[in-house]
């Protein structure tokens, strides 16, 4: 899953930070567990620094540097935000960055206990993304697509980790998916990648949200499938009565995209367990269970 040859160390990390930025040579350096593309060392009490271990991670990093700042003022959680860049040197090829840190833990190793709480929280936060994007926005190559251009991916998923039992009904609700009609209003800032990795809990609601490398201009669907691969049994509804903005179309792709979302987490569960590169132990349970509730939600 990474084409760095590179190994990134916390002396690796210490030497560009005494190189480039030795004011915060001097912080406390802790490893923390990453997604792909980045690999991310916690930087003091307040920061992170991220640093690209794919080919396409200095692109994310750049158009987050770029519109994390326009974006986060107006939104009701903590994200992050760029704090300094670092620049490719004798040491490290490519750019990297330095981050304020969102504090919480991750919801692939936590829960969410205060149910309605978390609700309300993941539909302001959205309401707050969703607004018209700039014509200059990114678009996005590998998503934001309707289901209907996603069949491919899902026929991967589907065959690689839907248990028998439930096959009919899962392609029930991708079908609906597929059918429902496009998004035809202007396109809407987009966080792109919302799954229990990429939001972050604290006292048994959500407390953050993370990773906006993949944020694009498009349709709202592929967030609002958060109301199912996010919350727990039962938030749903309560969660799109708050966002207010959806209608029966877009609940429909949503649902669809939730499903394709949960059978990822489950692909990369799977993976995990097998001990292959990429793989995301964690992700098999909160992807099962996501997909229970997509099965159970029904149409809103």
């Amino acid at each position: 899953m990474t084409d760095s040859e590179i190994e990134i160390t916390a002396d690796l990390v210490r030497d560009l930070l005494q190189e480039q930025h030795p004011d915060l040579a001097g912080l406390a350096i802790r490893e923390v567990d990453g997604g792909w593309d980045n690999q991310q060392w916690r930087l003091g009490d307040e920061l992170a620094v991220r640093m690209p271990r794919t080919e396409r991670a200095p692109d994310l990093q750049r158009k987050e540097c770029r519109w994390l700042p326009v974006l986060a003022p107006r939104l009701p959680l903590p994200v992050p935000n760029p704090v300094r860049v670092g620049e490719p040197s004798a040491c490290f090829p490519r750019p990297w960055t330095i981050m304020t840190w969102v504090s919480g833990e991750p919801l692939d190793h936590a829960s969410i206990s205060r149910v309605d709480h978390a609700a309300d929280t993941l539909a302001s936060f959205l309401r707050a993304l969703h607004v018209e994007a700039p014509a200059e926005a990114p678009i996005s190559s590998d998503r934001g697509a309707h289901p209907k251009e996603c069949t491919d991916g899902f026929e991967h998923f589907f065959k690689a980790v839907v248990p028998g039992g439930i096959a009919d009904e899962v392609r029930a609700v991708w079908d609906d998916a597929v059918a429902a009609p496009e998004w035809e209003s202007p396109p809407v800032w987009v966080h792109g990648d919302l799954h229990p990795a990429n939001v972050v809990v604290s006292d048994g609601t959500l407390s953050g949200v993370i990773d906006f490398g993949d944020m694009f201009a498009g349709d709202p669907a592929w967030d609002l499938a958060a109301a199912w691969v996010v919350l727990p049994a039962g938030a749903a509804s309560r969660f799109f009565d708050v966002y207010a903005r959806a209608d029966e179309a877009t609940v429909r792709r949503a649902r669809g995209l939730a499903a394709l979302k949960s059978l990822f987490l489950m692909l990369m569960g799977q993976n995990g367990a097998r001990g292959l590169p990429g793989g995301k132990p964690a992700w098999g349970p909160a992807g099962r269970a996501a997909l229970d509730r997509v099965l159970r939600g029904g149409p809103m």
